[in-house]
C-alpha cells in the first residue's frame, strides 16, 4: 500500500440547536488502505446526531475488503442497533491502491478533486433528483426530502461509483447546496485550509444547515496537515 493521504477536515453548526454531522477516519494497522466517512443525521434533534456519529464510526472501521457499500451496510446495521428512530445519509470512500471506491445514501456528496478541477461523482437521492431525472418541475422542498437513508435503504439502493486518481472533497448538503461549484472549487485551492475555508463559507453566505467537508489531497499537492483525532 501506499502512502496514506493527506487530508483534513471541518465541521460547524451552523444556525441548529444541534450539529447532526459526522465523520471518521479508519487505517487498519498493517491494512489496505483507508476508509472516510462522512454522515449527516436527518433532522435537528440529539437522536439525528447519534445516528449520524454511529454511522461514521462503524462504516469507517469497516475492512478495506468489503468495499464502499459494505461499509454503508455496517453503518446500517449500526443504527438499527441503536433502536429509536434517529436516522441520517452517509457517504464513504475506500482507498486502496486502485483508488477510491464511492458508497452513498440521501444527499451527502463526494467529488473527485485532482488540484485543478473538481467533479461531482455522487448523485443525490433525492425527491427533487428523482423528478429531474423523469423531467418532472422540482420544488425548493424536494431538494431536502432524501428517497434513501442509512437507517431505510436496501443494499440494491446504495449508490456506488469509483475514482481512480487525484484526491476526493467529501461534503454535507450544508456545504454544497450553498457554495457553488466555481466558489468550491476556488476554496480547494488554498492548501491545508479548504475544509476549513469550505466549511467557514458555506455558514457566512447564510448557510441554514450544519456544514461539514473532508478533503482528501492530490497526491501531488504540497501541504502540511494537523493529525484529526477520529471517531471511536
Amino acid at each position: 500500500m501506499r502512502e496514506l493521504p493527506h487530508w483534513h477536515t471541518a465541521s460547524a453548526q451552523g444556525p441548529r440547536a444541534h450539529n447532526a454531522d459526522a465523520v471518521a477516519a479508519y487505517a487498519a494497522a498493517g491494512g489496505r488502505g483507508i476508509v472516510f466517512a462522512l454522515a449527516d443525521g436527518v433532522g435537528d434533534h440529539p437522536n439525528a446526531a447519534r445516528a449520524a456519529r454511529t454511522a461514521a464510526s462503524a462504516a469507517a472501521r469497516t475492512p478495506v475488503e468489503q468495499g464502499a457499500a459494505g461499509a454503508v451496510l455496517a453503518a446500517q446495521r449500526a443504527v438499527l442497533g441503536l433502536g429509536g428512530t434517529g436516522d441520517c445519509v452517509l457517504v464513504v470512500a475506500v482507498r486502496t491502491d486502485e483508488g477510491y471506491g464511492i458508497a452513498w445514501v440521501g444527499d451527502a456528496r463526494a467529488y473527485a478533486w485532482d488540484g485543478h478541477t473538481v467533479r461531482q461523482v455522487t448523485k443525490d437521492h433525492t425527491l427533487a433528483q428523482y423528478f429531474r431525472d423523469h423531467e418532472q418541475p422540482v420544488t425548493p422542498r424536494m431538494e431536502h426530502v432524501v428517497t434513501t437513508s442509512v437507517r431505510t435503504a436496501a443494499a440494491h439502493e446504495i449508490g456506488t461509483a469509483t475514482v481512480t486518481t487525484g484526491g476526493l472533497v467529501l461534503t454535507s448538503d450544508g456545504v454544497h447546496k450553498t457554495l457553488s461549484g466555481p466558489t468550491m472549487l476556488d476554496i480547494l485551492g488554498m492548501p491545508d485550509r479548504a475544509a476549513t475555508e469550505l466549511v467557514r463559507t458555506a455558514i457566512s453566505l447564510g448557510g441554514s444547515d450544519n456544514a461539514t467537508a473532508i478533503v482528501v489531497d492530490p497526491p501531488s499537492a504540497e501541504v502540511t496537515t494537523e493529525k484529526f483525532r477520529v471517531a471511536a
